[in-house]
């Protein structure tokens, strides 16, 4: 690949709209998007989740980002995730984190994050669990994007969240 394609990626705890401005911000802005591996990896389990289903996601999250990657014909797209949230849920779940996952965190990064705030309310989903530890993932996620010096910038707001997301997205570009 020879563009150099910006990366931004859409992180945070459960229901705070990470797919909605993922698909919002990659509309404003005539760009690709990632999806989140998980959400489909996990609908699809019929056990309970487990350590080798996290590293599975992590393998697919990264496919399914290079593929669009490899497809990009701008210079921008967006991650409705990554594969973070492969380490926060390994470590909140299983007690630690599959190292292959910890080896590639430092490596694999993004321009910039868009850490969603909690201040939506919650929406009810089979595939969210913990709807009573919103600040404390919300937490999680300030550490780990701290832990990685990340460029991030928390976006809140309800009516205004859209809105806020795209200032954060204009602002970064303004400054490359």
């Amino acid at each position: 690949m020879n563009k150099q394609i910006k990366k931004i990626a859409i992180v945070g705890p459960e229901s705070t709209g990470k797919s909605t401005i993922a698909q919002q911000l990659a509309k404003h802005y005539q760009t690709l998007w990632v999806p989140e591996y998980a959400r489909y990896y996990c609908a699809a389990l019929t056990n309970p989740c487990n350590l080798q289903d996290e590293v599975n996601m992590y393998h697919g999250q990264l496919a399914l980002e290079e593929s669009i990657l490899a497809i990009a014909e701008k210079d921008l797209i967006f991650c409705d995730t990554t594969f973070i949230t492969v380490k926060v849920w390994s470590d909140e779940v299983f007690g630690n984190t599959p190292e292959i996952v910890l080896n590639a965190l430092p490596l694999h990064t993004y321009d910039l994050y868009l850490l969603m705030d909690i201040d939506l309310p919650w929406q009810e989903d089979p595939l969210r669990d913990f709807p009573h530890k919103r600040e404390h993932f919300m937490q999680v996620w300030h550490q780990e994007l701290q832990n990685l010096t990340a460029n991030y910038v928390v976006i809140n707001g309800t009516e205004e969240r859209l809105s806020n997301a795209i200032a954060a997205v204009a602002s970064f570009l303004k400054e490359q």
